[in-house]
């Protein structure tokens, strides 16, 4: 008596494990991509970290500055991730996007926006490396920051 045969036939394993498939930001994780792509522009040094890093709030309704020293870096790959997924994505929409319910004492909680002023510098940041262009009303990312 023979063993029972798979369905599939060996030519066709070692075809499946010989292609490879195409992967794009899509098929990643975010909170990897995010990881991995802020240690990379640390480690790079292509953005430098300005001086008030440590000083600011990311928003009004926060009450202190972030607790990682790395934060402006996790910030910058999530903004790049960010207008990836969406092109012509400007300040206001990122502004929308990192803010939160903001609390009102013994009111109801609304949503706020966060800050701009850092998210505008990470832009133009992510701008000098090449990551990311103005187009219209928004920014896009360019060819080399698909890489």
């Amino acid at each position: 008596p023979q063993p029972p045969q798979s369905p599939s036939s060996p030519t066709d394993e070692a075809n499946r494990t010989m292609t490879r498939q195409a992967v794009t930001l899509k098929d990643v994780p975010a909170d990897a991509f995010i990881r991995e792509y802020a240690a990379h522009l640390k480690k790079s040094g292509a953005i430098q970290l300005p001086a008030w890093h440590n000083l600011i709030k990311t928003a009004t309704f926060k009450e202190l500055s972030p607790y990682d020293e790395d934060w402006y870096y996790v910030r910058a790959a999530s903004v790049a991730r960010k207008i990836y997924l969406r092109p012509h994505t400007g300040l206001g929409a990122l502004q929308k996007v990192y803010g939160a319910a903001g609390r009102n004492g013994v009111r109801p909680n609304h949503h706020m926006r966060s800050a701009g002023g850092h998210i505008r510098h990470i832009l133009h940041d992510l701008e000098k490396i090449g990551v990311v262009a103005k187009e219209g009303k928004g920014r896009k990312i360019t060819s080399e920051g698909q890489r």
